[in-house]
């Protein structure tokens, strides 16, 4: 019973500590005037488009839930318990956010970096500590609620479901908008127009600002709630279907495992956020990037006490060395990310150089920096799964697989603090936009874009971590659907590793259409944000042809019908996406069988790891090498190279925050869709009608 407990206390803690966050954000002065205007037009445009994208998921999340009803009715209500916990997490977060920004402005012009440093990060620990506290606490409920039974375990698989659903409307809707709103935004005003970034002059900036919020804090938020939760829950799942089996194991505590590991990471998150302070002439990006090693080694010490009381010392110390290297995968990702994406690094200098010669060279240098960005990762992920696979194989191959597994909840024992640092990201972005657009003068700005460009390397990092942890989770829902087909077919395991063999004609089909599947879900994605972007260009430019007193501040650029069309446009093309992502793997499994989709889950998940993170990596180069010739290197602002840097940028803006993160959630939704439907599937597929082994 320790360790339900501790779960249950964990998680709570883990809620109560949010909201001790959101009472001392709120306490905070946030000015008045200017400031406080720009800031009720940013709360009020994503509150309004929130409304409307949760009004679509809706739609689709009841039509999910009578249809599982008929499958299984506690699936059902464990899936709409996790799109209502996604929903909450990814709201409250984006809530205290767009009450933080003014707040950290405010900060900045009165009391300066430090302080302004503690209430930006406070607001973005709120989103942080909301989905690991409502994560663990609502699996840890339900647990207690249907009884802790193999069934039970497997009915909760709709709640990582549940969870999907809303990461992928929320991460492509918000993606869609924010991108388009930037891009728009910037090629007009930036390039065409020559003002500064985030000028009140820009019809086109605060939906611009409103995207940062809807895109990088509630789709963000939802992205790593459905990782958080699903890593979970898959490692449980094998737990309740293949150790169960194993003479002697007592599967209960090996599936209370994971959780207890997530219980370890909300402790050492809480205790890691009070390292969060920097002096005047400090750089705030070093306590965010301390806070991550330290907040690993605080999960690691941890670990090891908890693995050893819950299954004994030599199964406790295995279980610990896998969580370590699920850690370092994390912190490999993480890290390297950094290293291409930081402006104080040679990539993002190279760019910026090359730039001097036009946009051409901008998109090559930053496309080769992209696709060598995934060689470290891909080896770091490797290496974890590899080795936490052999050090738990000698207690049985399914063993083997539950280390797999349980490498991706020790990666994700940190999302707590990474979480926090990236939600900060926004919040920061905000605050230096609001000091511009309130004209509060260069020694306040010079503080918020200090803030702002230690924001945008720790959403560099979380992008990095965000697919990396992914790529883990998916494999570890894969080898939950291998562990059921073998719980409902019933053969033995030879048997079934025989047909997931390369050299099966039906897993090798679904391998090839599997790799397809991130590169179409790109396309349509990237098309979207073109398409959006590219009415609300010919809107802005309208509005300049039209109200030319606008450039001279005579007349108000009309705010509202730039962010009514960003907000049409991305609630019109947020559907596509996710029908894809649902059905596809439907229509493979009832063809090719439950082999070649498993072959087909394989390959989307390798190759969605190396477009994602070429994505988000790319994409966070070109906006740094922006940033450092904004700095005021090889000409500064307005000359040649700046515009060809813009361009840059906004060729990766789509790639970094809306196609590249989303493909996280492509790969684990099909593979949790795939889990549930399987046995379906193994029963009722064209090839056992065709009689075809």
């Amino acid at each position: 019973m320790g360790a339900e407990l501790l779960v249950l206390i964990s998680g709570s803690l883990g809620i109560i500590y949010a909201f001790i966050l959101v009472w001392y954000v709120l306490k905070q002065p946030k000015g008045s005037g200017r400031m406080v205007e720009i800031h009720d037009y940013i709360r009020n445009g994503a509150k309004a488009y929130l409304k409307k994208q949760y009004t679509v998921i809706l739609s689709v999340a009841l039509i999910i839930t009578a249809l599982l009803a008929f499958l299984n009715p506690l699936m059902a209500l464990s899936y709409v318990l996790g799109a209502l916990s996604s929903v909450a997490a990814g709201y409250v977060g984006m809530w205290i956010a767009v009450n933080a920004n003014v707040r950290t402005t405010y900060a900045a012009s009165r009391s300066g970096v430090g302080k302004a440093l503690r209430v930006a990060f406070s607001g973005g620990m709120v989103l942080g500590m909301m989905v690991v506290g409502v994560g663990t606490l609502l699996i840890g409920l339900q647990l207690l609620i249907y009884g802790f039974t193999p069934n039970a375990v497997k009915s909760i698989i709709g709640y990582s479901f549940g969870a999907s659903t809303v990461a992928l409307f929320a991460r492509v809707g918000g993606g869609i908008y924010t991108k388009a709103a930037d891009i728009g935004a910037d090629l007009v005003g930036k390039v065409e127009e020559g003002i500064p970034e985030d000028d009140p002059r820009n019809p086109g900036v605060i939906a611009d600002n409103v995207g940062d919020n809807v895109g990088d804090v509630a789709g963000m938020g939802a992205d790593l709630f459905e990782s958080y939760a699903g890593s979970i829950i898959s490692t449980m799942v094998i737990a309740a279907t293949a150790l169960i089996n194993f003479t002697g194991v007592q599967w209960g505590k090996w599936a209370l495992l994971p959780l207890a590991v997530a219980s370890a990471g909300i402790v050492s998150s809480i205790i890691t956020s009070f390292l969060i302070r920097v002096g005047e002439n400090g750089d705030p990006s070093r306590p965010l990037t301390l806070s991550t090693v330290v907040g690993a080694v605080l999960i690691a010490a941890l670990t090891y006490p908890i693995s050893t009381y819950l299954l004994g010392g030599d199964a406790g110390l295995r279980i610990f060395v896998v969580v370590v290297f699920g850690l370092f995968a994390g912190i490999v990702v993480g890290l390297t990310s950094d290293y291409f994406t930081n402006p104080s690094r040679k990539p993002v200098r190279r760019v910026a150089y090359m730039s001097q010669t036009g946009p051409a060279l901008t998109i090559l240098t930053g496309m080769a920096y992209g696709f060598l960005s995934v060689l470290i990762p891909g080896v770091g992920i490797a290496t974890a799964e590899l080795i936490a696979y052999l050090i738990l194989a000698p207690y049985g191959f399914w063993f083997g697989i539950y280390g797999v597994a349980l490498a991706a909840v020790g990666m994700l024992s940190l999302a707590g603090i990474v979480i926090s640092a990236d939600a900060y990201g926004p919040i920061t972005d905000n605050a230096a936009g609001i000091a511009e657009q309130a004209g509060l003068g260069e020694e306040v700005r010079k503080i918020t874009d200090r803030l702002d460009s230690a924001g945008n390397t720790m959403k560099s990092v979380c992008k990095g971590f965000a697919i990396g942890s992914a790529a883990l989770t998916a494999l570890a829902y894969i080898a939950a659907y291998s562990s059921t087909i073998l719980d409902v077919t019933g053969c033995s395991l030879e048997k079934v590793r025989g047909l997931l063999s390369l050299l099966d004609a039906k897993v090798i089909s679904g391998s090839l259409i599997g790799m397809a599947l991130p590169a179409v879900f790109t396309t349509i994605v990237i098309l979207a944000v073109s398409d959006a972007a590219f009415v609300l260009i010919e809107e802005i430019r309208r509005q300049f042809r039209e109200k030319p007193g606008i450039l001279e501040f005579r007349e108000r650029p009309d705010y509202d019908k730039a962010v009514s069309i960003v907000t049409t446009y991305a609630i019109r093309r947020l559907l596509a996406p996710g029908i894809l992502a649902i059905t596809v793997p439907l229509i493979i499994g009832f063809i090719l069988g439950p082999y070649g989709l498993a072959g087909a889950l394989v390959s989307a998940t390798v190759t969605g790891l190396m477009l994602g993170l070429f994505q988000g990596n790319v994409g966070n180069t070109w906006d740094n090498a922006k940033k450092y010739v904004e700095e005021g290197h090889y000409g500064g602002k307005g000359s040649e190279t700046h515009k060809a840097t813009v361009i840059g940028d906004t060729v990766g803006d789509p790639l970094k925050d809306a196609s590249g993160p989303s493909i996280n959630i492509l790969i684990k939704l099909m593979s949790v869709v795939s889990l549930i439907a399987v046995q379906i599937m193994v029963s009722h597929n064209l090839m056992l009608f065709l009689n075809i082994p």
